[in-house]
């Protein structure tokens, strides 16, 4: 597969894998942060975090997403305005959620599982270093450039919370000015099947609920069971 057929424009916890679930439902082979820890696609975390870091090198992006006709969620998003000139037919989805329900969800989340310790020395177990490429990834992508504010990892100060909705909300305006307009599909949080199909130009799936997944217990859940596999500990509130 690729070139990449749709590409998402939004941050994480905006319902993305929802997103992800509902696009391989109707058969698109759906890339997202999940992917990365796969071993076939595990190593890559280490190319997506050279091409964030260099701008100006030329990327193979079909061989980055070898095997995928969508991609949605981080890393994809760092990548955003590369992607939508190199595969000028994608077309984009911007799925959006509250942005105070957005930041209550990414500092229980995400931000809290980027700043997970580094594995235990001498940890090297194959299971434990990838997602520790997965999270060196997400530092680069998600903290030191997304996010990133006077070399500080600002999704975990709370003093910055004021700045961090701020630059989700820009990063929605953004989108909504730089996509034609032809090219982009807005979704709301909750909605179901019948827009994003016919954006697609594709019909309803019959008797299929649209998805629900990742809450943020869900993901909580998973990755307490992966760190106590590692030997470290998140605390959760």
């Amino acid at each position: 597969m690729a070139p990449l057929q749709i590409i998402g424009a939004s941050f994480g916890r905006t319902g993305t894998d929802s997103l992800r679930t509902a696009l391989e439902t109707l058969g698109f082979r759906t890339h997202h942060m999940r992917v990365m820890f796969s071993p076939t696609e595990n190593k890559k975390a280490e190319l997506f975090t050279k091409a964030y870091e260099n701008p100006n090198e030329d990327v193979d992006w079909d061989a980055m997403y070898k095997n995928y006709d969508a991609a949605v969620d981080w890393p994809t998003v760092g990548f955003l305005d590369r992607l939508i000139l190199h595969y000028p037919n994608a077309k984009i989805i911007l799925t959006l959620r509250d942005t105070e329900k957005w930041y209550a969800s990414i500092k229980d989340t995400v931000a809290k599982v980027i700043e997970n310790p580094k594995p235990i020395p001498g940890n090297t177990d194959e299971e434990t270093l990838a997602r520790e490429r997965v999270r060196e990834m997400s530092r680069t992508i998600i903290f030191d450039g997304m996010f990133k504010e006077s070399k500080e990892n600002m999704l975990l100060m709370d003093d910055k919370e004021d700045l961090i909705k701020a630059k989700y909300e820009a990063h929605i305006e953004w989108v909504k000015q730089n996509v034609p307009s032809d090219r982009l599909f807005i979704m709301e949080l909750g909605e179901g099947w019948d827009r994003l199909c016919k954006f697609l130009d594709m019909p309803v799936p019959q008797d299929i609920t649209y998805p629900h997944t990742n809450t943020k217990q869900m993901f909580i859940d998973r990755v307490l069971s992966d760190n106590k596999k590692e030997e470290n500990s998140i605390e959760y509130h």
